[in-house]
């Protein structure tokens, strides 16, 4: 187990068994997401996406939020800024978490406390979402007088529907872990989100690395796709695990097991 002391506002664990955990590390400001913080991110970044061992990423926070959302006083007061500029800033904001989307290996956010604004959007870039009885879901631009931004109206269409992604988005609704769970933003409700995200993603690490991969590949494809491509990704995904170490032996031994059953019935 080793981590990088490097990081100021972050901790990011790499786990003998492959599992990976990043930890926002700045609970003084809720892990609000601050300059110094959105440069540790894209560095962790780099480091995540060329990190040939990691099987699997949990994203966590410290203290009593996940991420309070972004320091909105550095990205939005500047003295003399354009709106162009306000959008560059803003985009280089959204890339400090959008980076989750990209990695090949699945990605679970363990939400123990508030996940608001960019902070709600940090956790829903996350494969899977796992929510504690703690937990605050708030989609709250719209009581600042802001747009929605950083993909949280993508996000919560995929994950509501259009009805319900505009309704909490009107509202500036925070949602309790429960309710959260209940209505499909997050997948998971566990009393221990923290120790729940480690364990699954231990038991997902065990698993052939190309495996989980392509099984992320192919629910991403059948979201986003159609039935035949997904039906072919799945022909040639499951043609190449057959030959992963002890898959034969699994089907020989699941094959004279049901033999043996039938024969039983006889």
């Amino acid at each position: 187990m080793s981590s990088t002391p490097e990081f100021q506002k972050i901790r990011l664990e790499r786990r003998a068994d492959g599992v990976r955990v990043l930890e926002l590390d700045d609970p003084d400001k809720r892990n609000a997401i601050g300059p110094v913080m959105r440069e540790e991110l894209l560095s962790a970044a780099a480091e995540l996406a060329n990190d040939t061992e990691a099987r699997a990423l949990v994203v966590t926070g410290t203290g009593t939020s996940f991420c309070a959302g972004a320091d909105l006083i550095a990205l939005f007061d500047v003295d003399g800024a354009t709106p162009a500029q306000i959008r560059e800033r803003q985009l280089s904001y959204y890339e400090s978490f959008l980076w989750l989307r990209e990695l090949p290996y699945p990605t679970i956010a363990a939400v123990q406390g508030h996940a608001i604004g960019a902070g709600l959007n940090f956790a829903l870039a996350c494969d899977i979402v796992i929510a504690g009885p703690a937990a605050k879901f708030g989609a709250t631009f719209a009581r600042l007088g802001l747009h929605p931004g950083g993909g949280c109206s993508w996000f919560l269409t995929e994950r509501l529907g259009a009805g319900r992604a505009l309704h909490t988005l009107l509202l500036g609704a925070v949602l309790g872990g429960e309710e959260a769970y209940t209505r499909g933003l997050a997948d998971v409700f566990a009393s221990d989100a923290r120790a729940e995200a480690l364990t699954f993603a231990a038991s997902v690490a065990a698993l052939e690395p190309s495996l989980a991969r392509d099984i992320k590949r192919a629910v991403a494809i059948a979201a986003d796709g159609s039935f035949e491509a997904t039906l072919g990704f799945e022909s040639w995904a499951q043609a190449a695990s057959s030959y992963h170490p002890g898959v034969r032996e699994g089907i020989r031994a699941a094959g004279r097991s049901t033999g043996a059953a039938t024969k039983e019935k006889k």
